[in-house]
């Protein structure tokens, strides 16, 4: 009797949960309207507080680079990626500061003399999804 009430009250316990925060989903990233093949794409997902979570390289092909990231729980999350045409790993700059490689953000997110608020950046998984980005080249 006392096996059954523990296992009536474990059952009843994880019946409160939602199975979203269970669920494992899965999120696309679509690069598209990439300059040229040349190179890789360098992605950095971040978690809702801007913390790194996964970095990514991979090439790109026909001028777009998809990028899939399994097994991620609900919730918000925001990713930047830039062109790293030269295959060196940074971000090319002129002596400006300007970059000469493409850069982007979750959400296509854009600002004018600055990296986009993470509040532009940020968005939602609560089921699998995808973003489609196109970079900004100068």
């Amino acid at each position: 009797m006392y096996k059954l009430k523990n296992l009536l009250a474990l059952f009843l316990v994880f019946s409160f949960i939602p199975l979203t925060l269970l669920a494992q989903f899965t999120l696309s990233i679509e690069i598209n309207d990439l300059k040229n093949d040349n190179g890789q794409i360098l992605l950095e997902f971040c978690n809702e507080q801007g913390e790194k979570q996964l970095g990514i390289i991979q090439p790109p092909l026909n001028n777009q680079c998809i990028m899939i990231i399994p097994d991620l729980k609900a919730g918000k999350y925001t990713f930047q990626y830039f062109h790293d045409e030269n295959k060196n790993e940074k971000l090319d700059t002129n002596w400006l500061g300007i970059p000469k490689e493409g850069f982007g953000f979750s959400n296509n997110a854009e600002e004018r003399f600055s990296a986009p608020s993470i509040e532009k950046r940020i968005f939602e998984i609560k089921g699998n999804m995808t973003q489609k980005c196109s970079p900004k080249y100068y």
